[in-house]
């Protein structure tokens, strides 16, 4: 079995690999983001918003705002440390 992955079409299955992984890599990424956006809407929204009418008022704008940016920064917070130690865990198995 390794003669015929050596000789025929091992370059075109890498190839194929990483485009599936690309792809799958920017479907969780997308759905990263959209679950970022529903929990941002679903949280800021309801502390925010108390009472819905027609348009925002200012005070609820600028509450929005910030909730968001609050809400954004902690998520990337949770991220980036996540992906740590992801990549910690990673070299921690490699070496063994």
């Amino acid at each position: 079995m390794s003669d015929y992955s050596s000789s025929f079409g091992a370059p075109e299955l890498s190839n194929k690999k990483q485009e599936v992984m690309e792809q799958v890599r920017g479907e969780l990424a997308m759905a990263n983001a959209q679950e970022l956006i529903n929990k941002i809407n679903e949280k800021c929204y309801l502390k925010c918003v108390p009472k819905p009418g027609p348009r925002l008022e200012s005070g609820e704008q600028q509450c929005l705002s910030k909730c968001m940016d609050r809400y954004m920064e902690a998520w990337n917070v949770v991220s980036r440390s996540y992906v740590n130690r992801i990549q910690r865990e990673s070299q921690n198995q490699q070496m063994m």
